[in-house]
C-alpha cells in the first residue's frame, strides 16, 4: 500500500466544505424528522466503526477481516449487563464494554500481527468466525435469537440525571459528541510520534524495524486502540437499536467497514466517516429501487453496491474525499 492512496491532508476547499457537513449534523435534529435523525444515528456509529478501522488500514496498512467481532462484544457487553427490569449506569458500563473489546483485541492481536500480508487477512477472519460461532451456537449467550437490552443506559451522578438517552434528540448529540472527540483523538494521534511510526510501518516496515522500531509492539498497540473504538460503536449501536445478535460480528460488518474506508478515502480519518455516509445512504437508496417487470432491483441491493464499489476503485481509487481534492485542486490550477 503506497502513500498515494492515503489522504493525510486535504485542500482548504474540502476542509471548508467538512467544517459546513459538520455544522449541519448539528442543526439536523431541528429540521428533520425523528426518523431522519434515527438514522442519522446509526449513520453516526457506523461512521465511528469505520474510524476505529481506517486506524488499521489506512494508517498501518493492516486490512483486517474480522474487525467487527470487537463491535459485538462490546453490544453483548452492554446487553449482559442491563438487568431485565432496569437501566444500568452509563458511566462504568461504557468503560467495561470498550475495555472489553479492547482485551479482546489484544489477545488476538498477540496472534495476528505476527502474521504479513494476505496471511493476517485471513487469520482475521478466522478469529472473528470463531468469536461468531461462539456466540451463535451458545444458547447461554443469546444463541442465534441474539439478545435484548430493554433499557438505554442511565446517566446518574449520585441522583442527579445528567442527561436522558431515552431521548431520541439527546441519544443522537451524545452519539454526535461521540464521534467528533474520536475524530479528534485520532487526528491528534496520526501526528504525533506513534501515528507517524505506525505510517512507516504502512510505507515500509523492514526498514522501520532496521529503525530500531519494534514494529510488533507499534501494530499490537494499533490493533488494541482500533478494537477499543470499534467497542465504543458497538456500545452505542446496542443502546441505540435495543438488540444485539450474532450477525454483529459477522464477516458482512466486517466487509462493509472496509467499504466504507474505501469508500470516503484512506489515511484521513474524515474519509472513514464520509465513506459511512454514503455507504449507509447508497444502502437505502439501492434497497428501495423498483420493480421492473419480474426484476425486483431493491431486492439485489449486494449487486448494485459491488458494482458502484468497483466503479469507485477502478476509477477513483482515492475515494470520494479523492475526488473532492482533485476536483479542487485542478479548479485553483485553472484559476
Amino acid at each position: 500500500m503506497t502513500t498515494t492512496n492515503n489522504l493525510e491532508t486535504l485542500p482548504r476547499g474540502v476542509q471548508v466544505a467538512l467544517a459546513i457537513c459538520a455544522v449541519a449534523l448539528v442543526a439536523f435534529p431541528f429540521v428533520g424528522s425523528d426518523f431522519y435523525a434515527q438514522m442519522v444515528t446509526r449513520m453516526m456509529i457506523m461512521a465511528i466503526f469505520a474510524m476505529s478501522l481506517d486506524l488499521l488500514q489506512g494508517v498501518t496498512g493492516l486490512v483486517s477481516l474480522g474487525h467487527a467481532a470487537f463491535f459485538g462484544i462490546a453490544g453483548y457487553a452492554l446487553a449482559f449487563l442491563t438487568p431485565p427490569g432496569e437501566a444500568v449506569s452509563l458511566w462504568w458500563t461504557l468503560p467495561l464494554a470498550v475495555a472489553g473489546s479492547a482485551l479482546a483485541a489484544l489477545v488476538i492481536g498477540f496472534f495476528v500481527v505476527r502474521t504479513h500480508g494476505i496471511y493476517f487477512i485471513m487469520v482475521t477472519m478466522a478469529f472473528a468466525q470463531m468469536v461468531f460461532y461462539l456466540f451463535f451456537d451458545n444458547k447461554a449467550l443469546g444463541g442465534s435469537d441474539g439478545l435484548y437490552i430493554n433499557f438505554k443506559p442511565g446517566t446518574d451522578i449520585f441522583g442527579w440525571n445528567a442527561f436522558d438517552l431515552d431521548n431520541k434528540r439527546v441519544f443522537y448529540y451524545f452519539t454526535l459528541a461521540c464521534l467528533l472527540g474520536v475524530y479528534a483523538f485520532l487526528r491528534r494521534l496520526l501526528f504525533s510520534p506513534f501515528g507517524r511510526a505506525l505510517a512507516g510501518i504502512r510505507v515500509n516496515e523492514h526498514r522501520m524495524r532496521a529503525m530500531g522500531y519494534g514494529t510488533f509492539g507499534y501494530k499490537l498497540a494499533a490493533f488494541t486502540l482500533a478494537g477499543a473504538l470499534a467497542g465504543l460503536a458497538g456500545y452505542l449501536w446496542g443502546a441505540q437499536t435495543g438488540f444485539v445478535n450474532p450477525e454483529l460480528m459477522g464477516f458482512h460488518m466486517s466487509a462493509h467497514a472496509i467499504m466504507m474506508v474505501i469508500l470516503g478515502g484512506m489515511g484521513n480519518f474524515a474519509g472513514a466517516i464520509v465513506g459511512a455516509f454514503a455507504f449507509e445512504y447508497l444502502l437505502h437508496v439501492f434497497k428501495d429501487l423498483p420493480t421492473v417487470g419480474a426484476l425486483r432491483l431493491g431486492k439485489h441491493w449486494q449487486l448494485w453496491m459491488g458494482l458502484f464499489i468497483v466503479l469507485l476503485v477502478v476509477y477513483a481509487p482515492r475515494g470520494i474525499l479523492g475526488l473532492a481534492e482533485k476536483f479542487t485542486r485542478r479548479r485553483h490550477g485553472n484559476e
